[in-house]
């Protein structure tokens, strides 16, 4: 009864060399063919969410800018909300024209390079008087802000030059500044004694709401400014007038 067994055992040996040959078989096509990740997604890929509609991404687009403090630049907005330039751009164009109506408080305007909602310049004084109200703000002193003038029109200007145009000296004024972030440092001039060069930073741009030192008030409105903001104290003599544009480089 041997003969039955050694049979069984022969066929066994013959499936296992059948399955080790289509084994082979298989390595030798995954060789042949590089196989990509596509390779081994189903033949139906999963649906993918739903993107959003533009009604509901406009939507999101107006919160974002609402709550951010900072400007935000178009690139910070497409990839925070993970769509196109080409998408996104046209439907904060519309969000745009939409605050420009006469029934809207507020604003989507350029400030230092990026969107930020700000309220409309029509309606400054009102909102001025009604936080003065309710919360007087923390205010520059007239020092302060005479100084911030005179480095915003002179600007590159060193910490010499803005005494020669104030008359009085200035250093602690020239920290509170530097502390709030108004101002900051341009190098060194060079001359005798090498003194730092101070000029506004994108925090000077972001507080007075502008696009640039080109939309920097006139002088006559700078004044009015400091008057207004030390609620009827004299207003500081505005520095002189820039001889040019050059002037007011950054």
């Amino acid at each position: 009864m041997a003969l039955p067994e050694q049979e069984l055992q022969t066929e066994t040996i013959e499936e296992t060399d059948e399955a080790a040959l289509s084994e082979a078989a298989v390595l030798e096509e995954v060789a042949a063919h590089e196989l990509t990740a596509e390779d081994f997604l189903p033949d139906e890929p999963a649906v993918d969410a739903p993107p959003l509609e533009d009604s509901r991404l406009k939507a999101v687009l107006e919160a974002i800018i609402y709550i951010t403090e900072e400007p935000l630049t178009l690139d910070q907005i497409c990839a925070g909300v993970e769509q196109p330039r080409e998408r996104v751009l046209p439907l904060l164009e519309q969000l745009t024209a939409d605050y420009e109506r006469e029934d809207r408080g507020l604003m989507i305007r350029e400030v230092a390079g990026g969107l930020r909602m700000t309220t409309k310049p029509e309606h400054h004084e009102a909102v001025r008087r009604f936080v003065r109200n309710i919360n007087p703000p923390l205010k520059l002193s007239l020092p302060a802000l005479e100084t911030l003038a005179v480095i915003a029109y002179k600007q590159p200007i060193t910490a010499p030059e803005i005494m020669e145009i104030r008359g009085v000296q200035g250093a602690g004024v020239l920290k509170t500044l530097l502390d709030r972030k108004l101002i900051g440092t341009a190098g060194r001039k060079n001359v005798v004694g090498k003194p730092i060069l101070y000029k506004t930073t994108r925090e000077f741009l972001v507080q007075f709401g502008l696009k640039d030192l080109n939309e920097l008030p006139t002088l006559k409105e700078f004044q009015e400014i400091g008057r207004m903001d030390t609620e009827g104290s004299a207003a500081p003599e505005p520095p002189a007038e820039p001889a040019s544009a050059e002037s007011q480089a950054t």
